[in-house]
């Protein structure tokens, strides 16, 4: 098993669930309370969003290849 690609993936989805939390903590900061479906949607969008940007600012994982 290799662990130096584990840790960057882990990295990543560290990463990944911080800046989850960050976008909800911002929308709620500046709309206030939007209910659950509106904040599912945005983890939704934060999370599929989140490879593509990754790997376009070529900080992408080698796990990810």
């Amino acid at each position: 098993m290799d662990t130096d690609r584990l840790t960057k993936l882990a990295l990543n989805y560290l990463v990944l669930f911080v800046l989850v939390f960050l976008v909800l903590a911002a929308v709620r900061a500046i709309v206030g309370d939007v209910g659950f479906w509106v904040e599912m949607a945005i983890v939704v969008v934060v999370a599929f969003a989140y490879r593509p940007v990754v790997t376009r600012l070529g900080v992408a994982p080698s796990g990810w290849e």
